[in-house]
């Protein structure tokens, strides 16, 4: 069982999808704690650590925002896979968010995975979009941020809302980079990792 650690639900039917393409049959138990972005936001402790402990010892955080402190109480970061995979790509790296607070995490799991942001970009009143159920307008607005964004390198987004917004924008989507599938796959091989070796038999 993957227990998952999200911010909003618009996240659990993107992982239902992708547990259904790669580990069919696998239990997901989605917990959505809102509370703890707005806490994040404020600059205060909503309790991850907490949250994180009371999930289990398999546990996968889908908001950047929260990632440090989740990772901290045992988690895995689910934008973690993604920042290793900008610095393997090479050249210069722009981080794109819809939320400020994003960013100073994002920019730091960056280094250390041995990267550096040439630019970063906040996508004004694309957040305001999110939150108001404007699903279309907020994806618009981040391809509209992706196109001016285009050069030689990688283009992140930061936040796993942000990924839909690839296929929206005239850039070559191997260089936009997004989280959900490669920090999904990142958890499916820590669960292979720790699980008991199978018994040959006779």
């Amino acid at each position: 069982m993957l227990a998952m650690l999200h911010t909003s639900p618009v996240h659990v039917p993107v992982f239902e999808a992708l547990r259904d393409e790669h580990a069919p049959g696998l239990e997901l138990r989605h917990e959505v704690r809102a509370d703890l972005l707005d806490a994040a936001r404020a600059g205060v402790d909503g309790g991850v650590a907490r949250a994180v402990r009371a999930l289990g010892p398999a546990v996968l955080c889908t908001c950047s925002s929260i990632g440090p402190a989740a990772e901290a109480a045992g988690a895995l970061r689910l934008d973690r896979a993604m920042m290793a995979a900008a610095v393997a790509h090479g050249g210069p790296i722009t981080v794109l968010a819809t939320v400020a607070s994003t960013l100073a995490p994002s920019l730091a799991l960056l280094a250390e995975e041995g990267g550096e942001a040439a630019a970063t970009h906040v996508v004004e009143d694309a957040w305001a979009r999110f939150e108001a159920g404007d699903r279309d307008g907020y994806l618009g607005l981040i391809a509209a941020a992706i196109t001016a964004a285009d050069g030689p390198g990688a283009i992140v987004l930061a936040q796993a809302s942000m990924a839909d917004a690839a296929g929206r924008a005239g850039v070559t989507e191997a260089r936009v980079l997004s989280s959900p599938e490669p920090g999904f796959l990142a958890a499916l091989a820590r669960l292979d990792a720790a699980a008991p070796p199978r018994s040959t038999g006779r």
